[in-house]
């Protein structure tokens, strides 16, 4: 009875990771990589913030760094990855009524669809302890 339990919860396991796999498109998997490889600093991206009023740029940054658009705020984050492993953080203003901004995905990211990391940080990591009541 417990063989039969059990292949039964294994097949059912199996089935829904098939379908949690099969039910992405390729496009947003590939995206979704895309994404986490410039957040990870291995893609060279253009920043460039234009004046729609008269079409000229008023800023424009070249590098591998990780950009977040804070819509609530009119701003943009961009941390960028300098030597000896230090980070520097840049906000960049922005006026919804007379500015955009592009960001250009310089040499392209070579990524699988299939690939995916988990990464665990030691430092987040709180310890418990689990303790039985008998």
């Amino acid at each position: 009875m417990k063989k039969i339990l059990l292949i039964a919860l294994a097949a059912v396991l199996m089935m829904s990771s098939v379908a949690m796999l099969t039910g992405c498109r390729e496009s947003e998997r590939v995206s979704y990589n895309v994404s986490q490889e410039a957040d990870n600093f291995n893609v060279m991206r253009r920043l460039a913030v234009i004046n729609t009023v008269d079409g000229q740029p008023v800023f424009e940054m070249v590098g591998r760094f990780s950009i977040t658009a804070d819509s609530n705020d009119d701003q943009l984050e961009v941390v960028v990855e300098v030597a000896d492993g230090k980070y520097k953080k840049h906000i960049v203003g922005l006026n919804s009524a007379t500015t955009m901004y592009v960001v250009e995905d310089i040499n392209g990211a070579d990524v699988s669809k299939f690939k995916y990391e988990i990464n665990y940080l030691p430092k987040a990591i709180q310890p418990f302890k689990v303790v039985s009541k008998e």
